[in-house]
């Protein structure tokens, strides 16, 4: 007989699959395709102090990455309060 946990959380190659990681997968697989057909140069307006030129791209990149990194330190700082 299995329970619930088990039926929410399978192992693929000794990794744990759950839907938050499916989710995860999908969505970083569709920001790695909207990063990659957008290669066009596009000007950027820094505060109105100066302007630049930049690969769309790159500038997707960055911005994928930093949203990447204030979720990783959200988490970190969640799992920090709940151990207190």
């Amino acid at each position: 007989m299995t329970t619930n946990k088990d039926a929410a959380e399978r192992r693929i190659g000794g990794v744990r699959v759950t839907f938050g990681r499916i989710v995860l997968a999908v969505v970083t697989i569709l920001a790695v395709w909207f990063i990659l057909i957008n290669r066009s140069t596009v000007k950027i307006h820094l505060w109105g102090i100066t302007t630049l030129n930049a690969k769309m791209w790159l500038v997707l990149l960055i911005m994928l990455l930093a949203g990447c990194l204030i979720g990783t330190l959200s988490y970190m700082r969640r799992q920090a309060r709940r151990r207190r």
